[in-house]
């Protein structure tokens, strides 16, 4: 991790802090917990003050800050530098996740093109991708990004679209199709007509999309802040009372003391933190607390096909020939000559390392591969390098399913044909069919054609499918969806989920297969792909909320049962301290059993819904 000189200075006054404070307890010296104070808590003072002062608002900072001067006040001093601890860690771990939220959109900008090879007046010269204008001829040679969004004059080749669709297999292109910026020529050179300048491209489009996509709706305010200004007029009100009526300062400082927001600030925090143990021991990452509580109000989950409901490399699924044997044999030795995605996974299918020696090996750009192996030609590739060839194409039925289909030809005749595939994680289906158990709405986004999003639609049953998704189809469904009132959680593992991963109310990569972007982009990482693992993180989230909210109503029910007795003159500091501590211990103690929770199958048939009481509810979002 890369901490800035404040995050490095900060980990260090909390450590000297934690350490303090333990010393504090084990050795019985309350003074070694000013130590906590000062580092902790000034920062802390500082703060509300300035809350106050600019913004006049009452926040958790204050209610901590009276709390702090209470305990010094009645000499709880263990307590004052608990509470400026707690409080250190949670506002360092808050403030972390935003920077590095935003911590690799400059990765991104790193793909842009900086050099175009322009033909002018049949000269070749280089220049600035910036001075590239509409309507100038740019040659792209093999290996090259593509400088800006434009359309091929001349030429075919093989695009490597993956870092704007996701695609996970080439797609051919040849004269008047469109290009994109960012994207990657893999074979030939060709020459095209630029449709957009560089700061308009599909690229740069998507840099902006992920520089400025926000979850208006996922932002949530701690649940201490949302009961803050209560607390503090409340206790304010009952101590000036109090003491106005009895005229003795213990009962008032009493009242402070056992409206100390301990457990009320430990509620959140701790059951948050257990939750995200529990989360780890399933290989699931999560950045923020925030998540975990947004992520229990979420309606719907998108998914990306490509690296997420599917392995993200093609594999061999079929292979049809009177001889398989011979066929696989020729077509593995001639495919072994080839850097081609497909060729490498032909060769990768193909168990035997005996292959032929291939002579006058040739790539059909856009169409396949030819060569002589034991002086007979052999051709692999698509129908259109057999119709160039003259050669008939017998029972060329389209692919149903979205496969690729490469024909194996032997001196002029067809001995056979292999089927390619994107083929599905095995856990797709039963994860989808559990997540429809919580009650969660399910949605496939994918920028593979539309044959190829139904096929995998159906075989998981996901009845909500948009195809030919560019990234900003993506973040522009999720956010018609959050205008409807929906939450969304969106999961995905590429350069171009990474505008709809911070777009969404929650955002999951695919941590193993996914992007360093859209890693830093979403909000959890599914570490080893587990994807069958989603249920597990649903329920245990609902489960925080349910957690936190007990927690909730118990300090606060046992802060007003405190004061009403401090009022009475039945409580004195020391009682009200204890108080404090027993009711800090019982919190920490109810919200750690979330390390041990597991969603169980009868959980994933249920409603799905979070059980919890109405108030309390709305007092969370």
């Amino acid at each position: 991790m890369n901490f800035t000189i404040d995050e490095k200075q900060d980990i260090i006054f909390i450590i000297i802090s934690t350490i303090s404070v333990f010393g504090s307890f084990i050795l019985s010296l309350d003074y070694l917990a000013w130590i906590a104070v000062i580092l902790c808590g000034i920062p802390i003072f500082k703060e509300c003050i300035e809350g106050l002062i600019t913004e006049f608002d009452i926040k958790a900072d204050l209610l901590v800050s009276i709390a702090i001067i209470a305990s010094i006040i009645i000499g709880e001093v263990f307590a004052a530098g608990e509470i400026a601890t707690i409080m250190a860690i949670g506002g360092f771990l808050e403030e972390y996740t935003v920077r590095k939220t935003q911590g690799r959109i400059e990765e991104l900008a790193k793909m842009t093109p900086k050099i175009a090879t322009r033909i002018k007046n049949g000269v070749e010269e280089k220049i600035s991708v910036e001075n590239v204008q509409v309507g100038d001829i740019l040659k792209v040679l093999p290996g090259e990004s593509i400088p800006t969004d434009g359309v091929i004059v001349n030429g075919e080749t093989s695009i490597d679209q993956s870092t704007l669709t996701g695609e996970s297999l080439p797609v051919d292109k040849k004269e008047n199709d469109e290009v994109y910026s960012g994207t990657i020529n893999l074979y030939g050179s060709f020459t095209m007509k630029t449709t957009k300048i560089s700061q308009e491209s599909s690229l740069q489009k998507l840099i902006r999309l992920v520089d400025s996509a926000k979850p208006e709706n996922a932002k949530i305010v701690r649940t201490a802040d949302k009961w803050a200004t209560m607390i503090v007029v409340i206790a304010f009100i009952a101590a000036v009372l109090t003491y106005l009526y009895t005229f003795e300062i213990i009962r008032a400082v009493t009242i402070l003391v056992v409206f100390c927001p301990c457990a009320l600030v430990l509620a959140t925090p701790t059951a948050i933190m257990a939750s995200i143990g529990n989360l780890t021991k399933y290989g699931i990452l999560v950045k923020n607390g925030e998540s975990i509580e947004e992520l229990a109000h979420i309606s719907e989950i998108v998914f990306d096909k490509t690296g997420t409901l599917t392995h993200g490399t093609p594999k061999v699924v079929d292979i049809i020939s009177d001889n398989p044997k011979e066929m696989m044999y020729l077509l593995t030795s001639l495919e072994s000559k080839s850097e081609h995605p497909l060729a490498r996974s032909i060769v990768k299918n193909y168990e035997d390392n005996d292959l032929a020696d291939v002579k006058d090996f040739k790539m059909h750009i856009g169409k396949g591969v030819s060569g002589t192996i034991n002086g007979s030609m052999i051709l692999a590739g698509n129908k259109e390098l057999l119709k160039s060839a003259n050669i008939p194409l017998k029972n060329s039925d389209e692919p149903q399913n979205g496969e690729i289909v490469i024909y194996v030809a032997k001196e002029g005749k067809i001995i056979g044909k292999v089927y390619l595939a994107d083929t599905l994680r095995e856990s797709s289906k039963q994860t989808i069919r559990n997540l429809k158990g919580l009650r969660i709405k399910t949605t496939l986004l994918t920028g593979d054609n539309e044959k190829t999003a139904g096929y995998i639609a159906k075989k998981i049953r996901i009845r909500n499918v948009k195809s030919n998704c560019l990234p900003e189809d993506k973040t522009n469904y999720i956010a018609q969806e959050q205008i409807l009132g929906h939450k969304v959680a969106m999961i995905g593992d590429g350069i171009n989920d990474a505008p709809s991963l911070k777009k969404a109310n929650v955002g999951i990569a695919m941590g193993n297969m996914g992007s360093d972007i859209s890693l830093e982009a979403a909000d959890i990482a599914l570490i080893n792909d587990n994807i069958e693992d989603l249920p597990q993180l649903i329920g245990i989230a609902r489960k925080t909320i349910k957690t936190i909210n007990v927690c909730i109503a118990f300090s606060l029910a046992v802060n007003i049962i405190a004061m009403a007795l401090a009022i009475l003159g039945y409580l004195n500091p020391i009682e009200g301290a204890l108080i404090h501590n027993i009711g800090s211990f019982i919190v920490i103690a109810y919200s750690s059993t979330l390390v041990r929770y597991k969603i169980s199958k009868k959980d994933c048939k249920k409603s799905g819904k979070l059980g919890i009481t109405k108030t309390l509810n709305k007092a969370m979002t």
